[in-house]
């Protein structure tokens, strides 16, 4: 029987976020066996909570969406999220709901808080540009006569080029606060 060599290290992808424990046993020896606490962490790499400005507000749902309520003082203002970049490679946003009218990215920042190359826009995946300290996710408004809104957004950032099922992020705390784009 041959050796498997795996490259890469082991990969474990938990149902919820939260602490576990994983059980790694021998094929060889049923008797040794080792628990090893794990952290589960979401795949939605955004951070957000409580955000107000530019006359719209921003509060977290029980289920870790976002409800967007106001009117947007103006064309490509609204609510903003400052946080520390912690992914490297490609990166995709999906939105599997939407409140017309508004628009959401994500920016990569330098260390003085200059963008780095292009914004992350829904459905195309990007690599995070060389550099990147933070990322800055963004809710504008993009009509040029703002009209009120009043509903839900999930939104979701993750590793890779293939947007998956809407998670709720680890950090929905994170208190934000107006932007102009």
């Amino acid at each position: 029987m041959a050796d498997e060599v795996f490259s890469g290290g082991v990969s474990v992808t938990g149902v919820e976020p939260g602490a576990t424990t994983i059980t790694i046993k021998s094929t060889t020896n049923p008797n040794i066996s080792k628990k090893v606490p794990v952290t589960v962490k979401s795949r939605n790499l955004l951070a957000y909570g409580p955000a107000s400005g530019n006359g719209l507000t921003a509060t977290v749902n029980s289920d870790g969406s976002l409800h967007v309520t106001g009117t947007a003082t103006g064309q490509w203002m609204g609510v903003s999220w400052t946080f520390p970049c912690t992914v490297q490679g490609n990166v995709i946003l999906s939105r599997p709901t939407s409140i017309d009218g508004l628009t959401v990215s994500v920016k990569c920042l330098d260390a003085d808080g200059g963008q780095l190359g292009a914004q992350v826009i829904v459905g195309n995946a990007v690599a995070i540009p060389a550099g990147t300290v933070n990322l800055r996710f963004e809710i504008l408004s993009s009509e040029a006569t703002p009209t009120a809104k009043d509903g839900d957004l999930r939104v979701q950032l993750e590793s890779g080029d293939t947007a998956h099922e809407w998670m709720k992020p680890d950090v929905t705390s994170l208190e934000g606060g107006g932007v102009m784009s």
